[in-house]
């Protein structure tokens, strides 16, 4: 009695669940694998930061890898004092934010309407926006359209050229595919039209998926500088990229304008707190990189169940 009440009341384990004495090393190896590549990974920034807080004489040598040396932050008070940081900064956050929303609206209604067979002619503007992922007219052409348009030195060149991004689309109409079609179908026979079905039906269930969409247009958005090189010259419309970008080309000019800043203090500032042009770049790039770093989290669980289901139908 006492045998069988034991095996009733141990719990069978599947085959597949049992684990021998080969799972113990592989799963050490294997987890030690993962934790080295996240360091590898993490090291580049954590070396950003360390040496924006360090001596600048120290990091200037190099001699800053693993720990910071002479902890202060005046790198950070100086930078913020550059010309048009402030200004480079709000165009960089506007467009992110505008330029996200646009895409990310745009990519949820093309990839829904290419899904639906009574769109007009629907294979042929979807074949034709596809074909623009693979084939460009080249940077000649583009310029002159965008000056034509009388886009050059306007704030909608960030937003305008990159609303329809053909990569995000096929995600979102792959995505839309692997919805019930029982949901559509409930909303037109109570009489809901495309428009209604969209946003009170379609839309209200694409989140992991717009949540994928949101995080690939904002980095490209917060990260991209080539299109102030090409299309703008008025200065207030730099973005915080474009002046990464020049102050890393200007780095030891900006680190004498910083240190005659100080006037009449410039003479007693010591070595460690004076700015050089490794300083400069340091402080400039943990200045750039941190907010983008600071907003993946927020979207980061939705951001494996999206790509999975918006790459691959069934």
């Amino acid at each position: 009695m006492t045998t069988t009440k034991r095996s009733k009341k141990t719990k069978s384990v599947p085959p597949s669940l049992q684990r021998t004495r080969g799972d113990i090393p592989f799963a050490i190896v294997n987890y030690g694998g993962f934790l080295l590549m996240a360091l590898l990974c993490a090291y580049p920034f954590y070396y950003l930061i360390i040496n924006s807080v360090s001596a600048n004489d120290a990091s200037a040598l190099g001699d800053v890898r693993l720990f910071p040396q002479g902890l202060h932050l005046s790198n950070y008070r100086q930078i913020m004092g550059l010309d048009g940081l402030t200004s480079a900064a709000a165009v960089s956050v506007a467009r992110t934010v505008i330029g996200t929303a646009c895409t990310v609206l745009a990519s949820a209604f093309l990839g829904f309407m290419f899904t639906q067979e009574r769109m007009w002619k629907r294979s042929l503007w979807y074949r034709l926006t596809i074909f623009t992922m693979y084939f460009s007219a080249g940077l000649i052409p583009m310029y002159i359209t965008m000056k034509s348009l009388g886009l050059t030195n306007s704030f909608w060149v960030y937003i305008i050229p990159v609303i329809v991004q053909p990569f995000n689309i096929i995600l979102v109409k792959t995505y839309v595919e692997s919805m019930p079609r029982s949901l559509q179908e409930a909303a037109e026979i109570d009489g809901a039209g495309t428009f209604r079905v969209f946003f009170r039906i379609i839309l209200p269930n694409m989140t992991p998926i717009l949540a994928t969409v949101a995080i690939f247009t904002a980095v490209a958005q917060w990260n991209s500088f080539q299109d102030t090189l090409l299309y703008i010259t008025d200065q207030k419309l730099y973005s915080l990229q474009y002046l990464l970008y020049t102050y890393t080309n200007q780095a030891s000019s900006l680190a004498q304008a910083a240190q005659n800043a100080e006037g009449n203090l410039g003479s007693i500032v010591s070595a460690a707190t004076s700015q050089t042009p490794t300083s400069i770049r340091m402080t400039v790039a943990v200045l750039v990189v941190l907010p983008i770093i600071f907003v993946y989290p927020l979207f980061q669980r939705y951001f494996v169940k999206g790509i999975m289901l918006g790459a691959v139908k069934g």
